[in-house]
């Protein structure tokens, strides 16, 4: 008898054992498949960083190569080297989130692929995006500016300088305005967070939460 219960007591624990592992592998098959759904759902947003990488050289090479050949006249230069920076920083904002992108390790712990997640949203919602929706309320003045003088037209001449520049200056402040307005109106809420840092981003955070659900389970 006491043999017998010896060896069920064994082939339970066995079982037991088994299902443990069971347990184990399932879950790490499970903490794999969402890290590698997260790592495929961060494309759209490598791709968006490098095409805005080419639309900033292109806006950087055509902005220079304005103002170059036209060294003489002051304020088509200073248009000119203005929407060259803006091209460049362009290129800047989107070789950073690729950098930030690159540091995601799917092999990593999940509270590191955290953190990291959590300083590519910081860096996005905190620092480009305000950047990108202010300087988008006066950059449109300096490409209205630079391609009509492309076309021969300077907004400077024949006694209008005043007359644009106050229209133009009032625009742009009038867009900060609103921009002010809408930040201050839902006080940096989640859903404007969320706008900002981007679609590809929110999945990716989603899914580190049901990891982290999961784990906790």
């Amino acid at each position: 008898m006491n043999m017998e219960l010896d060896d069920f007591k064994q082939a339970w624990q066995g079982l037991d054992r088994r299902l443990e592992h069971q347990r184990a592998l399932n879950a790490q098959l499970f903490v794999e498949s969402r890290l590698d759904k997260l790592r495929y759902g961060l494309r759209p947003l490598v791709w968006g960083q490098v095409a805005q990488i080419a639309l900033g050289l292109l806006v950087a090479v055509l902005a220079g190569a304005f103002w170059v050949a036209r060294l003489h006249v002051l304020h088509l230069l200073v248009c000119g080297v203005l929407l060259q920076l803006y091209g460049l920083s362009l290129i800047g904002f989107a070789a950073r989130n690729l950098y930030l992108i690159h540091g995601i390790d799917p092999g990593s712990p999940v509270l590191a692929i955290q953190r990291r997640i959590a300083e590519l949203r910081a860096w996005r919602v905190r620092v480009e995006g305000p950047f990108n929706a202010v300087a988008g309320c006066f950059v449109w003045i300096l490409v209205l500016w630079v391609n009509l003088a492309w076309y021969g037209v300077d907004l400077w001449a024949g006694g209008r300088s005043i007359a644009w520049m106050t229209l133009s200056a009032g625009a742009g402040l009038a867009g900060v305005g609103v921009v002010v307005w809408v930040m201050r109106r839902t006080g940096h809420g989640r859903k404007l967070e969320d706008h900002t840092a981007g679609r590809s981003l929110q999945k990716a955070e989603a899914m580190l939460a049901e990891i982290e659900r999961f784990q906790q389970e």
